[in-house]
């Protein structure tokens, strides 16, 4: 099965395309994106995590209303189609999370280290940022080519704790209370809708 791979270490002609990327991202890459370095951006993953591919902000606007921002790592800035690394990772499909390995789908310089949205660190991702009322209904959406910076790097015991406690002084903790309100509400509404929780 492609999720189990006979080999799990990834070929030859995938390590020497790991080795011809930089170590760093050059600034140029910057340009013709859009700039989100300033919003308070921030990860929630399991404590063990390394591989940090998505964030989130949220801001208020006026009138009630809120701005969100989903951002997610741009691999395809580094991985080309139909190259080595492209054919291995949809082989894959999907990074794999063992007992007692981890199977990943990309190779670890791409997966904890160049598109890991670290805290602190500038990083290229594709974003959605959208917004919405108080009931959580959305009002426009536009999804862009974004440079982020993650403002700090959450467990989900850290966001839960933010959300059962329901106040802080943490203006991150405040953000995690503000979009668990949105999530709940957008739940609500798609269950309301008909649809179906799968669990796996």
């Amino acid at each position: 099965p492609a999720f189990f791979p006979e080999d799990t270490e990834f070929g030859e002609d995938v390590v020497a395309e790991m080795e011809g990327l930089p170590d760093s991202i050059d600034p140029s890459a910057f340009r013709g994106r859009i700039d989100l370095r300033a919003k308070r951006t921030f990860t929630i993953d399991p404590e063990d995590a390394k591989d940090f591919d998505d964030a989130i902000h949220i801001e208020q606007r006026d009138g009630g209303l809120w701005e969100i921002g989903v951002h997610i790592a741009d691999v395809s800035y580094f991985v080309q189609q139909e190259t080595a690394t492209d054919l291995a990772a949809r082989e894959r499909g999907t990074s794999v999370y063992l007992v007692d390995r981890v199977i990943p789908m990309l190779p670890e310089k791409l997966s904890n280290d160049l598109c890991s949205l670290k805290p602190q660190v500038d990083r290229l991702a594709f974003s959605c940022i959208m917004t919405l009322d108080a009931d959580a209904r959305v009002h426009d959406y536009r999804l862009e080519r974004t440079v982020i910076r993650s403002h700090r790097r959450l467990t989900y015991e850290q966001a839960q704790e933010f959300i059962d406690a329901g106040q802080t002084d943490d203006p991150v903790g405040l953000d995690v209370i503000a979009v668990n309100v949105l999530a709940r509400k957008l739940t609500a509404e798609r269950l309301g809708s008909g649809s179906i929780d799968f669990d796996t």
